[in-house]
Protein backbone atom coordinates (compact mmCIF):
# COMPACT_ATOMS: atom_id res chain seq x y z
CA UNK A 1 0.00 0.00 0.00
CA UNK A 2 1.63 3.23 -0.94
CA UNK A 3 2.65 5.62 1.61
CA UNK A 4 0.04 8.70 2.28
CA UNK A 5 2.29 12.50 1.92
CA UNK A 6 3.36 13.66 4.98
CA UNK A 7 2.15 17.02 5.67
CA UNK A 8 4.08 19.36 6.68
CA UNK A 9 5.20 23.28 6.91
CA UNK A 10 8.63 24.98 6.95
CA UNK A 11 7.20 27.57 10.09
CA UNK A 12 4.82 24.63 11.84
CA UNK A 13 5.49 22.77 15.41
CA UNK A 14 4.72 19.17 15.08
CA UNK A 15 4.28 15.95 17.99
CA UNK A 16 7.01 13.73 16.83
CA UNK A 17 6.92 10.14 18.02
CA UNK A 18 9.50 7.55 17.13
CA UNK A 19 8.97 4.26 17.84
CA UNK A 20 11.04 0.90 17.63
CA UNK A 21 10.11 -2.71 16.07
CA UNK A 22 8.07 -4.82 17.66
CA UNK A 23 10.86 -7.39 18.76
CA UNK A 24 13.69 -4.64 20.13
CA UNK A 25 13.58 -2.51 22.48
CA UNK A 26 14.66 1.15 21.23
CA UNK A 27 16.36 2.63 24.90
CA UNK A 28 18.40 -0.31 26.37
CA UNK A 29 20.08 1.33 28.96
CA UNK A 30 20.35 5.17 30.09
CA UNK A 31 23.13 5.52 27.72
CA UNK A 32 21.26 4.73 24.80
CA UNK A 33 18.62 7.48 25.90
CA UNK A 34 21.54 9.63 26.29
CA UNK A 35 23.08 8.77 23.00
CA UNK A 36 19.77 9.77 21.38
CA UNK A 37 19.34 12.87 23.40
CA UNK A 38 22.87 14.21 22.00
CA UNK A 39 22.04 13.25 18.30
CA UNK A 40 18.85 15.18 18.39
CA UNK A 41 21.25 18.26 19.86
CA UNK A 42 23.64 17.54 17.43
CA UNK A 43 21.17 17.92 14.51
CA UNK A 44 19.29 21.30 16.46
CA UNK A 45 22.87 22.51 16.12
CA UNK A 46 23.04 21.78 12.46
CA UNK A 47 19.40 22.76 11.59
CA UNK A 48 18.60 25.31 13.90
CA UNK A 49 15.04 24.05 14.84
CA UNK A 50 13.86 24.39 18.71
CA UNK A 51 13.03 21.90 21.33
CA UNK A 52 10.12 22.70 23.48
CA UNK A 53 9.75 18.97 25.00
CA UNK A 54 10.82 15.39 25.03
CA UNK A 55 10.26 11.99 26.90
CA UNK A 56 12.01 9.01 26.02
CA UNK A 57 10.65 5.97 26.91
CA UNK A 58 12.21 2.30 26.28
CA UNK A 59 10.24 1.18 23.19
CA UNK A 60 9.01 5.12 22.39
CA UNK A 61 10.09 8.33 22.36
CA UNK A 62 8.01 11.75 22.23
CA UNK A 63 9.15 15.44 21.17
CA UNK A 64 7.76 18.71 20.62
CA UNK A 65 9.60 20.42 17.47
CA UNK A 66 9.30 23.48 15.91
CA UNK A 67 11.09 23.09 12.74
CA UNK A 68 11.86 26.79 12.59
CA UNK A 69 11.94 26.96 8.56
CA UNK A 70 14.13 23.32 8.52
CA UNK A 71 12.40 19.88 6.69
CA UNK A 72 11.27 18.12 9.60
CA UNK A 73 11.54 14.52 7.68
CA UNK A 74 15.35 15.54 7.07
CA UNK A 75 15.86 16.12 10.60
CA UNK A 76 14.12 12.57 11.38
CA UNK A 77 15.61 10.95 8.84
CA UNK A 78 19.57 12.27 10.51
CA UNK A 79 18.90 11.05 13.73
CA UNK A 80 17.26 7.90 13.34
CA UNK A 81 19.54 6.66 11.02
CA UNK A 82 22.54 8.13 13.28
CA UNK A 83 21.21 6.45 16.29
CA UNK A 84 20.14 3.23 14.62
CA UNK A 85 23.98 2.87 12.90
CA UNK A 86 25.38 3.71 16.98
CA UNK A 87 22.40 0.76 18.06
CA UNK A 88 23.36 -1.71 15.80
CA UNK A 89 26.96 -1.66 16.83
CA UNK A 90 26.77 -0.63 20.38
CA UNK A 91 24.34 -4.03 20.55
CA UNK A 92 25.77 -6.44 17.74
CA UNK A 93 22.86 -6.46 15.79
CA UNK A 94 21.71 -6.07 12.05
CA UNK A 95 18.61 -4.95 10.46
CA UNK A 96 16.07 -2.37 10.73
CA UNK A 97 15.36 -0.27 14.25
CA UNK A 98 12.90 1.78 14.01
CA UNK A 99 8.80 1.00 13.14
CA UNK A 100 7.61 2.62 10.10
CA UNK A 101 8.28 6.40 8.94
CA UNK A 102 7.95 8.33 12.49
CA UNK A 103 4.56 9.87 13.04
CA UNK A 104 4.15 13.50 12.96
CA UNK A 105 1.25 15.74 13.82
CA UNK A 106 1.18 19.24 13.29
CA UNK A 107 0.16 21.07 16.56
CA UNK A 108 -3.15 22.57 15.81
CA UNK A 109 -3.29 25.58 18.50
CA UNK A 110 -1.98 26.99 21.67
CA UNK A 111 -4.28 24.39 24.00
CA UNK A 112 -3.14 21.89 21.69
CA UNK A 113 0.49 22.85 22.65
CA UNK A 114 -0.24 22.66 25.98
CA UNK A 115 -2.31 19.49 26.34
CA UNK A 116 0.57 17.77 24.09
CA UNK A 117 3.59 18.70 26.35
CA UNK A 118 1.33 17.97 29.52
CA UNK A 119 0.76 14.04 27.87
CA UNK A 120 3.92 13.95 26.71
CA UNK A 121 5.64 14.46 30.42
CA UNK A 122 2.67 12.14 31.61
CA UNK A 123 4.25 9.20 30.13
CA UNK A 124 6.54 7.86 32.91
CA UNK A 125 3.80 7.89 35.14
CA UNK A 126 3.21 4.54 33.42
CA UNK A 127 6.52 3.34 35.00
CA UNK A 128 6.40 1.38 38.40
CA UNK A 129 8.21 3.69 40.68
CA UNK A 130 6.90 7.04 38.74
CA UNK A 131 2.78 6.34 38.90
CA UNK A 132 2.82 9.72 41.28
CA UNK A 133 5.71 11.17 40.41
CA UNK A 134 6.99 12.03 36.71
CA UNK A 135 9.09 14.56 37.92
CA UNK A 136 11.96 11.72 38.84
CA UNK A 137 12.07 10.47 35.81
CA UNK A 138 15.43 12.06 34.47
CA UNK A 139 14.69 11.32 30.23
CA UNK A 140 12.22 13.67 30.16
CA UNK A 141 12.11 17.79 29.83
CA UNK A 142 9.38 17.81 32.66
CA UNK A 143 12.64 18.38 35.61
CA UNK A 144 13.83 21.13 33.64
CA UNK A 145 10.45 22.53 33.41
CA UNK A 146 10.15 22.45 37.14
CA UNK A 147 13.90 24.22 37.31
CA UNK A 148 15.51 21.07 37.81
CA UNK A 149 18.73 19.68 35.69
CA UNK A 150 17.77 18.88 32.48
CA UNK A 151 19.11 15.56 31.37
CA UNK A 152 20.88 16.68 27.97
CA UNK A 153 21.94 20.55 28.53
CA UNK A 154 21.03 23.20 25.57
CA UNK A 155 18.43 20.53 23.73
CA UNK A 156 15.63 22.55 25.13
CA UNK A 157 14.47 25.97 24.34
CA UNK A 158 13.74 27.96 27.56
CA UNK A 159 12.93 31.29 26.48
CA UNK A 160 9.87 29.99 24.70
CA UNK A 161 8.91 27.31 27.48
CA UNK A 162 9.10 30.28 29.99
CA UNK A 163 7.20 32.52 28.46
CA UNK A 164 4.89 29.70 27.26
CA UNK A 165 4.19 28.54 30.49
CA UNK A 166 4.57 31.55 32.56
CA UNK A 167 8.00 30.53 34.53
CA UNK A 168 9.68 34.23 33.92
CA UNK A 169 9.30 35.26 37.20
CA UNK A 170 12.16 37.13 37.87
CA UNK A 171 12.85 36.00 41.43
CA UNK A 172 13.02 32.53 42.37
CA UNK A 173 9.82 33.37 45.28
CA UNK A 174 6.85 31.60 46.43
CA UNK A 175 5.02 32.49 43.41
CA UNK A 176 7.55 30.41 40.86
CA UNK A 177 7.18 27.96 43.28
CA UNK A 178 3.54 27.91 42.70
CA UNK A 179 3.65 28.07 38.95
CA UNK A 180 5.69 25.43 38.85
CA UNK A 181 3.46 23.03 41.18
CA UNK A 182 0.49 23.87 39.91
CA UNK A 183 2.17 22.88 36.11
CA UNK A 184 3.01 19.69 37.80
CA UNK A 185 -0.37 19.20 38.66
CA UNK A 186 -1.70 19.79 35.18
CA UNK A 187 0.50 17.49 34.00
CA UNK A 188 -0.60 14.53 36.49
CA UNK A 189 -4.34 15.36 35.19
CA UNK A 190 -2.83 14.79 31.64
CA UNK A 191 -3.70 10.85 31.65
CA UNK A 192 -7.48 11.78 31.04
CA UNK A 193 -8.69 8.90 27.95
CA UNK A 194 -10.47 11.86 26.06
CA UNK A 195 -7.18 13.68 26.13
CA UNK A 196 -4.95 10.38 24.98
CA UNK A 197 -7.81 10.68 22.07
CA UNK A 198 -6.70 14.41 20.81
CA UNK A 199 -2.88 13.48 20.84
CA UNK A 200 -3.77 10.26 18.86
CA UNK A 201 -2.32 10.58 15.60
CA UNK A 202 -4.82 9.22 13.56
CA UNK A 203 -7.04 11.58 11.54
CA UNK A 204 -6.35 14.91 9.38
CA UNK A 205 -4.42 17.62 10.81
CA UNK A 206 -4.62 21.50 10.84
CA UNK A 207 -1.95 23.59 10.63
CA UNK A 208 -0.71 25.91 13.34
CA UNK A 209 2.21 28.67 12.26
CA UNK A 210 3.65 29.40 15.87
CA UNK A 211 3.98 33.47 16.86
CA UNK A 212 8.00 33.06 16.01
CA UNK A 213 9.80 33.95 13.05
CA UNK A 214 10.80 30.98 11.60
CA UNK A 215 14.43 31.03 10.10
CA UNK A 216 14.16 31.18 6.53
CA UNK A 217 16.92 28.47 4.69
CA UNK A 218 17.19 30.58 0.84
CA UNK A 219 20.43 31.87 1.90
CA UNK A 220 22.96 33.21 -0.95
CA UNK A 221 25.13 30.48 -1.90
CA UNK A 222 27.80 33.50 -2.93
CA UNK A 223 27.03 35.55 0.45
CA UNK A 224 28.37 32.76 2.04
CA UNK A 225 31.67 32.43 0.47
CA UNK A 226 31.93 36.03 0.84
CA UNK A 227 30.98 36.12 4.68
CA UNK A 228 33.35 32.75 5.05
CA UNK A 229 36.29 34.01 3.28
CA UNK A 230 35.83 37.63 4.92
CA UNK A 231 35.80 36.41 8.48
CA UNK A 232 39.10 34.13 8.26
CA UNK A 233 41.07 36.75 6.40
CA UNK A 234 41.54 34.36 3.62
CA UNK A 235 41.09 35.08 -0.80
CA UNK A 236 37.76 33.58 -1.29
CA UNK A 237 39.60 31.61 -4.34
CA UNK A 238 41.46 29.60 -1.33
CA UNK A 239 37.80 28.38 -0.50
CA UNK A 240 37.52 26.27 -3.56
CA UNK A 241 40.78 24.77 -3.79
CA UNK A 242 40.83 20.96 -2.44
CA UNK A 243 44.20 20.20 -1.03
CA UNK A 244 44.48 23.16 1.09
CA UNK A 245 45.02 22.56 4.28
CA UNK A 246 45.29 25.88 5.74
CA UNK A 247 42.04 26.60 4.41
CA UNK A 248 40.22 23.37 5.80
CA UNK A 249 38.17 25.36 9.22
CA UNK A 250 36.77 28.02 6.57
CA UNK A 251 35.94 25.23 3.83
CA UNK A 252 34.45 23.01 6.80
CA UNK A 253 31.96 26.00 8.34
CA UNK A 254 31.54 26.79 4.25
CA UNK A 255 30.11 23.48 3.82
CA UNK A 256 27.90 23.53 7.03
CA UNK A 257 26.13 27.06 6.28
CA UNK A 258 25.45 25.74 2.81
CA UNK A 259 24.14 22.48 4.30
CA UNK A 260 22.16 23.76 7.33
CA UNK A 261 20.92 27.68 5.69
CA UNK A 262 21.24 27.21 1.76
CA UNK A 263 19.11 23.83 1.45
CA UNK A 264 22.06 22.48 -0.45
CA UNK A 265 22.21 19.18 -1.18
CA UNK A 266 25.63 16.75 -0.29
CA UNK A 267 25.77 17.10 -4.19
CA UNK A 268 25.42 20.71 -4.26
CA UNK A 269 28.79 21.27 -2.38
CA UNK A 270 30.26 19.25 -3.88
CA UNK A 271 29.96 21.42 -6.56
CA UNK A 272 30.34 24.40 -5.02
CA UNK A 273 33.92 23.62 -2.89
CA UNK A 274 35.47 22.07 -6.08
CA UNK A 275 33.86 19.13 -7.44
CA UNK A 276 34.93 17.42 -4.17
CA UNK A 277 33.40 14.05 -3.62
CA UNK A 278 30.27 13.18 -1.52
CA UNK A 279 32.36 11.50 1.14
CA UNK A 280 34.78 14.53 1.39
CA UNK A 281 31.53 16.65 1.26
CA UNK A 282 29.81 14.80 4.37
CA UNK A 283 32.83 14.88 6.17
CA UNK A 284 33.40 18.65 5.97
CA UNK A 285 29.94 18.95 7.08
CA UNK A 286 30.59 16.82 10.32
CA UNK A 287 33.83 19.08 10.56
CA UNK A 288 32.27 22.74 10.36
CA UNK A 289 28.70 21.21 12.82
CA UNK A 290 31.86 20.00 15.50
CA UNK A 291 33.38 23.60 14.97
CA UNK A 292 29.99 25.76 15.63
CA UNK A 293 29.76 23.48 18.68
CA UNK A 294 32.69 23.79 20.08
CA UNK A 295 34.44 27.26 18.83
CA UNK A 296 33.07 30.06 20.04
CA UNK A 297 34.58 31.99 17.27
CA UNK A 298 32.65 30.01 14.66
CA UNK A 299 29.67 29.74 16.55
CA UNK A 300 29.43 33.43 17.02
CA UNK A 301 30.59 33.89 13.05
CA UNK A 302 27.13 31.80 12.35
CA UNK A 303 24.93 34.12 14.63
CA UNK A 304 26.81 36.97 12.55
CA UNK A 305 25.71 35.45 9.40
CA UNK A 306 22.14 34.80 9.96
CA UNK A 307 21.64 38.13 11.68
CA UNK A 308 23.21 39.98 8.49
CA UNK A 309 22.11 37.69 5.61
CA UNK A 310 19.22 37.03 6.63
CA UNK A 311 16.75 36.95 3.86
CA UNK A 312 13.56 38.30 4.03
CA UNK A 313 9.87 36.59 4.91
Amino acid sequence: MPRTAREKSENSIFHIMVRSISEVVLFRSDKDKTVYLNLMKKYKNMYHFKIYSYCLMNNHAHFVIDVNGADISSIMHSVDLSYARYFNKEHGRHGHLFQDRFKSKIVKNDRYLRVVTGYIHNNPADLSGYESAPEKYSFSSLPAYLGFMDACPGILDYDFVNSFFRFNVKSQNDDTFIVREDYLDYVMSCNDPELKKEIDFSGESSEYISNLQPLIRNFDINAVMHFVAEKNGIDSLILYAKNNRAAMKPRAFAAFLLRSLCNCKCSDICRVLGNITHSRASELTRIGLALITADMTYKHMASEFISCYRPEL
